[in-house]
Parts: C-alpha cells; sequence; structure tokens
C-alpha cells in the first residue's frame, strides 16, 4: 500500500507533512508546494488521509489479492458504511466504476472526526476509485415540510416534486 496525493493547488497548506511518522511526505519550502510522497518510505498507513483538508491523500494497495486491490479514501458523510458492505464504487467525477466491499472503517479520535474507509476493488480500478455512493438512512433526510428558502417558502417536499416533475 501506498499514498497517493492528488492535491492541484498551490495554497500554504502542511498537515499531510507532519502527519507521516516516516517522513514519507515532503512539501519543502516553499509552504505553498505541493507535496510529494516518497513511496520507497511510505508504508500506506493512512494516517495522512484524515488530516489532510483538502481531501486530497488515498491509499492504493494492489497487493491485496491477486484480482483484487484497496483504496482507502477520507469519508465525512453519515451514516457511516459498514465492514463487508456491497456498494458502489466511484471515480473521481463521481461515475460509478463497479461494486465494492467495504473492508476497514477507521475512525480514532486523532483523525479529528474524518473517518477513512478502505474499500476492495477489483485490480483494475485500483488507479481510478475514489469514493462510494453515500447512503441517506431514513433518520438523515429532511421532512418534506422543512424550510429550505424562507423568502420563497420553499420546502424540501417542493424541491422534491419539482425533481419527480424532471427539474434538474
Amino acid at each position: 500500500p501506498v499514498a497517493v496525493v492528488e492535491c492541484v493547488q498551490p495554497i500554504p497548506c502542511n498537515p499531510c507533512e507532519g502527519a507521516c511518522p516516516r517522513h514519507a511526505i515532503e512539501l519543502g519550502a516553499p509552504i505553498t508546494n505541493l507535496p510529494r510522497i516518497n513511496t520507497d518510505v511510505c508504508n500506506g498507513c493512512s494516517l495522512c488521509v484524515a488530516q489532510c483538508p483538502g481531501l486530497a491523500i488515498f491509499v492504493l494497495d494492489k497487493s491485496y489479492s491477486q484480482s483484487k486491490g484497496t483504496v482507502s479514501f477520507p469519508y465525512e458523510y453519515y451514516p457511516l458504511p459498514e465492514k463487508g458492505q456491497e456498494t458502489d464504487v466511484l471515480d473521481r467525477s463521481g461515475k460509478v466504476l463497479c461494486k465494492g466491499v467495504v473492508t476497514k472503517v477507521m475512525n480514532p479520535k486523532s483523525f479529528d472526526r474524518t473517518p477513512v474507509v478502505t474499500v476492495e476493488v477489483p485490480i483494475e480500478f485500483v488507479e481510478e476509485a475514489r469514493g462510494i455512493v453515500r447512503k441517506a438512512s431514513q433518520e438523515t433526510l429532511p421532512e418534506d415540510d422543512m424550510l429550505v428558502c424562507r423568502c420563497e417558502e420553499v420546502t424540501v417536499g417542493d424541491i422534491r416534486q419539482a425533481i419527480r416533475q424532471g427539474a434538474k
């Protein structure tokens, strides 16, 4: 397993560098440099994944088995997926790539409320997989009478009805 950084904006940010106990992530000076991973040193521990405020670090593992690999990514939604759950796996643009199985959900206090989810996928999708479909539970869905816009008196129910009628 090895971390992959997909940070694209040169902004002053370096939590990933400090999170790595093996010093495999380096920004150097200035602090606006994009992070670089020393793949010879990285062991895929995932500590940097939860620390990245841009949610731009993933851990890829093509050595999981002959036909399957894993992808670990930050997941800041409720409800959290559960180990063993089958799910649709998404690419960077949110398009469904394949089916996957959640193999691990890490959420220790040190991750500061950014759980890291690991999903097993067919090995040919490891390089592209970056998330899973979010499953909303009935407890997290707002009621139809909840106001979305007070000025126009638009409710959640109004929006749902408009979607059913073809609005985008």
